[in-house]
């Protein structure tokens, strides 16, 4: 019980107070509780909990777009209790508990940590003397879902939707010295058809805790009655100039001026009208981005006075086909954008997090990771979260929090969605992180997706569109076919099974999900999840690196164009993060991430090649992008080769990428059908030649990977010629300085799988046994026993049946003849597949899911070995046969499963191309 409670002669006090303040005009603002104010304890503290202030929480300026020199914050502690519903405001009265300001309800930090359906805060406040004679505006960041306010008994306003800012002029309703707010809010969560992102009060799994009520800052900012309200910006990069568009009040038809200023010198000012778009120009303008996140200061001035600042960064996004491929431009080039999915969750704020440090850390823990992108996932964060997001040179994908999902949306919560939808566009237009707008995600609350798509476009035709985030996935309706992205989610991934169009590029919009255990750093609840669970720190960054790795096959061979791993830290019972959810432990080898995600974009913008890894060279020319690289008699040529086209056109088109011979920096690509032999230049043309080891050779055999010059792919320069190209003529190659014309597309290559996939050699039709080659069980074979793949000891005294079983017919690769499948003798019609990771023999159905997993590369020897071989599956690359505990199966080093143990991996993944036992 409260002080409050304890002493009933308060109340009384309270009655007299107010009737007194009717009579006089002049608010006595009653005591509150007696007890110094504390937040609750969270589950898990994050290193900033201890240093969030209780007189003035969150200090910063909270909007970083639209400065004015003069406010106050309204942060801090306010009166607080839960009520029935929000008819009868509590004017002038005490509420029995207090609650920290602008934490949600919910969190640990707000001191209340309960759910409240009905709420209601008051506070008293001042207006300082300095500001008489200008109006005041009551201004809050933001209060989930519908809030009521009072100032002095007068209600000023509802407003419905928990993420967007909203303000009052409340100068009619002040009086001189102590005033009183009153905020009254409702938040049903998903008892409503409101947005509601991943908040539920039966939370659990992938759901999360709600959060309720004021949730960001309140302020105070003194204004003229004419007042800029929001800045539209729009860099105009091709016309040098900024697009400006000044949204007022009371201002209709008045001239603004503004000015672009760098490091504080003028850099273009230029003359408009309220509610018109007018051009300042920025001549020379320094770009915008990830690596250079260079931002602009922005002062504009109404005739009638009020002034405000923001900033910007000059940046152009679109569209272009490059390579054959259509790929997202930032500045006109292809930038590979590689993303995670930020939930913006906190144990101790929910939704807010504790301090605006806090705020910038999660931010620049994924910049110094090597992301260039993050995902904001279904929650739109404060206007401050954005400025680090512009400041630090992170691209956004910014969601709209979804309906309830699971269920068709009502008439009501259409109408709500599309304007708390509009309200997100509007209100983050002069955002320039933002370079794509994502309207659903997996078809959580799903409905008229084409239209919805094509609505956003009409509100920002700037940025692209993503109707569905996991359009593949889940509750999603049957594509639309419009919008500006095919999105496909994979777990654990990476993938896409849809390839870009000729008008819309594709992205991975979710994967990984790797999990690990902490213990003393998990949020105290059962049914902990991920995607994959690894054993430990090392197993987990191991197998990040593998699966990230993959991405660069995918952007060179599939065309993608944008991945987003999940996720940064973990939340609540997800345990999937970089970072705990605390913030307080470090889940993998950051060094090792980072390197790992700058050579996946090193690989997108041409300048990273993987190395010892079979790839062929496209031509990316238009009307010649079916036709690549490949030796033919000598001399390098290009010619339109697919998957159907002859065994020695494939291969001859298929080269291993090595380590420059000249030089560990740049790249040689090795014959794989002719090993020892390699592209090199003499007499400015292109040939296969054997090594003859002198530095001649290395030189003229070595290529320096550059960004494609034609602004996708990958451009090869030569060693030891300077500004001298590999580019096809005619057919033929040729090593070339830039001629004008076609040749920044000539000299352009894409990277891209190889057209010959295996890199060992079995012979088709063949019979054969495959005996393992680990030391003390190499007296084993391969064979399958009731359906499923194990090693038994085999021998030619062996019963007939264990032979036949151990022996099978090398046959081509059903998804792909550059790779084989493996007939069992004795039974024909049934292969070797895998299923569930377990290499088992199973009968031909003919789908395309059987012809995938009943096919394997050969490669070379994991373990090396003369007459030895690796055998990796199609469709889950980096996995391989391996033996473990007697059982075989498709195993990775390193990976999740008990089976992918590092410990004599390469050994248990090697085995004998034996004489056949049968």
């Amino acid at each position: 019980m409260t002080e409050h409670h304890r002493r009933p002669w308060r109340r009384l006090l309270a009655v007299i107070t107010a009737a007194l303040t009717a009579t006089i005009g002049a608010l006595v603002a009653p005591a509150g509780p007696a007890s110094a104010f504390a937040p609750k304890t969270p589950p898990l503290s994050t290193p900033w909990t201890n240093q969030v202030s209780t007189t003035n929480p969150l200090p910063e300026y909270p909007r970083p777009q639209l400065t004015r020199p003069d406010w106050q914050s309204l942060n801090g502690i306010w009166q607080f209790a839960g009520t029935s519903n929000l008819n009868t405001p509590p004017v002038n009265q005490n509420l029995g508990e207090e609650i920290l300001v602008p934490y949600p309800i919910e969190s640990a930090l707000s001191g209340i940590m309960r759910r409240q359906d009905y709420s209601y805060y008051r506070r008293t406040f001042t207006v300082p003397t300095g500001w008489s004679g200008k109006n005041v505006q009551l201004n809050f960041g933001a209060v989930d879902w519908q809030s009521k306010v009072w100032v002095n008994g007068t209600l000023l306003g509802t407003h419905e939707g928990g993420y967007d800012k909203f303000s009052y002029d409340i100068t009619s309703a002040l009086r001189s010295g102590s005033n009183e707010i009153i905020v009254g809010v409702w938040d049903p969560t998903e008892g409503q058809d409101i947005p509601v992102g991943k908040q539920r009060i039966n939370r659990g799994g992938i759901m999360y805790t709600p959060y309720s009520g004021i949730w960001q800052t309140v302020w105070l900012e003194p204004t003229n009655p004419a007042r800029i309200t929001r800045l539209d910006t729009t860099p105009n990069v091709s016309a040098g100039g900024l697009d400006l568009i000044v949204q007022a009040a009371n201002a209709s038809g008045q001239s603004v001026t503004a000015q672009v200023l760098s490091g504080g010198t003028v850099a273009g000012t230029a003359t408009g009208t309220v509610g018109s778009s007018f051009r300042i120009s920025v001549p020379n303008a320094h770009l915008w981005t990830p690596s250079d996140p260079f931002l602009y200061d922005l002062k504009v001035t109404l005739a009638s006075g009020d002034a405000v600042g923001g900033y910007f960064g000059m940046r152009s996004l679109g569209m272009a086909m490059l390579g054959g491929v259509l790929r997202p431009t930032l500045n006109g080039r292809f930038v590979y954008q590689l993303g995670t999915l930020d939930q913006g969750y906190w144990p101790d704020g929910i939704s807010t997090a504790p301090t605006d440090a806090a705020l910038r850390f999660d931010l620049e823990q994924q910049k110094a990771l090597g992301f260039n992108m993050v995902r904001k996932h279904i929650k739109v964060e404060s206007d401050r979260w954005f400025y680090w997001a512009d400041r630090l040179g992170l691209m956004v994908w910014q969601d709209m929090p979804a309906l309830g999902s699971g269920k068709e949306p009502s008439a009501i919560g259409r109408t709500r969605y599309e304007k708390e939808l509009k309200e997100l566009v509007d209100e983050h237009k002069g955002i320039t992180s933002i370079v794509q707008w994502v309207p659903f995600n997996e078809g959580w609350g799903e409905y008229d997706a084409g239209r919805i798509a094509d609505l956003v476009k009409s509100w920002d035709s700037t940025r692209l569109v993503n109707h569905n985030s996991g359009s593949n996935c889940c509750d999603s309706d049957p594509d639309p076919g419009n919008g500006d992205v095919i999105d496909d989610h994979m777990y654990v991934g990476p993938g896409i099974t849809r390839a870009p169009s000729a008008t819309r590029i594709a992205v991975n919009g979710e994967y990984g999900g790797l999990g690990l255990r902490v213990a003393g750093h998990e949020w105290p609840t059962a049914g902990k999840f991920a995607y994959e669970w690894l054993p430990d720190s090392n197993a987990l960054t191991s197998r990040y690196v593998q699966i990230t790795g993959k991405l660069v096959d995918l952007i060179n061979g599939n065309g993608l164009s944008g991945s987003v791993y999940t996720e940064p830290t973990d939340v609540e019972e997800e345990l999937n993060g970089f970072f705990t959810y605390d913030r307080q432990v470090q889940k993998m080898d950051f060094a090792r991430v980072r390197e790992v995600n700058l050579r996946v974009l090193g690989a997108a913008n041409g300048t990273t090649l993987s190395t010892n890894k079979l790839a062929s060279l496209r031509v990316t020319t238009p009307g010649y992008t079916g036709n690549y690289l490949r030796h033919r008699e000598g001399a390098a040529r290009t010619d339109a080769i697919s998957a159907s086209s002859a065994a020695t056109d494939r291969q001859d088109a298929t080269f291993y990428v090595r380590p420059g011979l000249a030089s560990s920096s740049c790249y040689s690509f090795e014959s794989r059908n002719f090993p020892g032999q390699y592209l090199r230049h003499r007499a400015y043309r292109v040939y296969k030649e054997a090594n003859d080891g002198g530095s001649t050779y290395n030189a003229d055999a070595t290529f320096c990977a550059r960004p494609g010059l034609s602004g996708g792919g990958t451009s090869l320069e030569a060693y030891n010629m300077a500004g001298y190209y590999m580019r096809h003529r005619n057919s033929e190659v040729w090593m070339d300085a830039n001629t004008g014309g076609s040749f920044n597309d000539d000299a352009t290559w894409a990277v891209s799988p190889a057209l010959w996939k295996s890199g060992a050699d079995l012979t088709v039709g063949q019979n054969r046994s495959f005996r393992v080659t680990t030391p003390g069980f190499d007296t084993r074979y391969l064979r399958h026993r009731e359906g499923l793949a194990r090693t038994d000891v085999i021998g030619t005294g062996s019963a007939a049946t264990d032979r036949a079983d151990a022996t099978f017919t090398v046959r081509a690769g059903f998804a792909d003849s550059s790779c084989f499948s493996f007939e069992s003798v004795n039974y024909p019609g049934q292969y070797l597949r895998h299923a569930s990771y377990r290499l088992q023999k199973a009968s031909n159905d003919g789908t395309t899911t059987f012809q995938q997993d009943a096919t394997f590369c050969a490669q070379p020897a994991l373990n090396g070995g003369s007459g030895n071989v690796s055998l990796e599956s199609f469709n889950y690359p980096g996995y391989f046969w391996r033996h473990y505990g007697e059982a075989v199966y498709v195993a990775t080093n390193g990976g999740g499963n008990t089976w992918d143990n590092p410990g004599s991996f390469a050994a248990d993944a090697t085995w004998n191309n034996a004489t056949p036992l049968g």
